[in-house]
């Protein structure tokens, strides 16, 4: 397929740069996906072999589909980490891209403009414009993969916050006697509703001699218990699963009714694996508690919803930022 500049359509590269998997999308303006491609993350490698292996996967992107680079109208990067406004990856504990300016070096090999933004945000941001968000201009994305994140529009606009890290909810603290985070504080929801958290206390239970199908369902010698693992131990009814994951999905029902007297969204979006996996299971806990809020009972429905984008949203999130420019 072969596209030139006068085509009436434009085009652009999304690309979701995440710890375990880097994807990227050929999009028209309109949202719609051309071409996809994914690849593993690279594991141990330096910030150069990062810049050439995501280059490279964009080439190929592009090669694919015959598209000549002066076709391209922009870049839009999601990175698993807090960029700041110059394009600067100021912290990305997953990947090593820390204090690179992603932006610049990507555009170098390219000649195109180039945004870089979390990953989260432009999730939220990719439903704002083409998923489950369409329409809405105050909104909260809540993400539940291997940890929590989160992003947060007010009134049409993403917040960012001073250094490009506002709506890190999965660090709120909500007990200072609770679990260690990943981010080194104690008690952080993430440390709680996190696929790590919850896989945490599933194998507590299980050395404790709890009866569980995980013990079948679970692969010899896996580090992680995957999300379509918790999924099917569910669909099983297994206890132990529903007990950790009940409690994981009551406590995202009460962060999401604080984050609603904070910002008063008018929907807020539960995405990231674990809720493609179990959303059926998670989202009508979070919908109760919403429900019993007295403090905003009068003020009409917050609507909750699943993620329409799915693996899709930093993909799509990233357009819709690279379209601003």
């Amino acid at each position: 397929m072969w596209y030139n500049k006068n085509m009436k359509h434009k085009l652009y590269i999304g690309v979701d740069i995440g710890g375990t998997k880097i994807s990227a999308g050929l999009v028209e303006h309109s949202g719609t996906i051309l071409h996809r491609k994914k690849i593993p993350s690279p594991v141990n490698f330096s910030r150069k072999k990062i810049l050439t292996v995501i280059s490279s996967l964009i080439e190929e992107l592009i090669d694919d589909e015959g598209v000549k680079r002066k076709a391209l109208n922009g870049i839009g990067l999601g990175v698993p980490g807090i960029v700041d406004q110059y394009g600067v990856v100021v912290n990305a504990p997953n990947i090593s891209l820390s204090g690179v300016n992603i932006c610049k070096e990507i555009k170098k090999r390219f000649r195109v403009p180039v945004v870089a933004g979390n990953d989260v945000n432009l999730g939220i941001l990719g439903e704002r414009h083409f998923g489950a968000a369409q329409g809405y201009k105050d909104i909260v994305g809540i993400f539940m993969g291997t940890g929590l994140g989160a992003g947060v529009i007010v009134n049409d606009r993403l917040l960012l916050g001073t250094h490009g890290a506002a709506a890190e909810i999965g660090h709120m603290i909500v007990n200072v006697k609770g679990p260690k985070c990943s981010c080194g504080n104690y008690g952080c929801l993430e440390a709680y509703v996190g696929r790590w958290a919850i896989e945490r206390d599933i194998r507590k239970g299980l050395r404790q001699g709890r009866r569980s199908i995980l013990r079948k369902l679970i692969p010899s010698g896996s580090k992680i218990i995957k999300s379509k693992i918790l999924a099917k131990a569910i669909t099983r009814n297994d206890a132990l699963t529903i007990e950790v994951m009940k409690r994981a999905a009551l406590m995202v029902g009460d962060a999401c009714v604080s984050l609603r007297h904070i910002f008063d969204p008018k929907i807020i979006v539960l995405g990231g694996g674990v809720v493609e996996a179990c959303g059926d299971f998670i989202l009508p806990f979070v919908q109760g508690r919403l429900g019993k809020d007295k403090f905003f009972s009068k003020l009409g429905k917050c609507e909750v919803v699943v993620s329409r984008l799915e693996d899709n949203a930093t993909i799509l999130g990233a357009v819709a930022f690279a379209r601003e420019v």
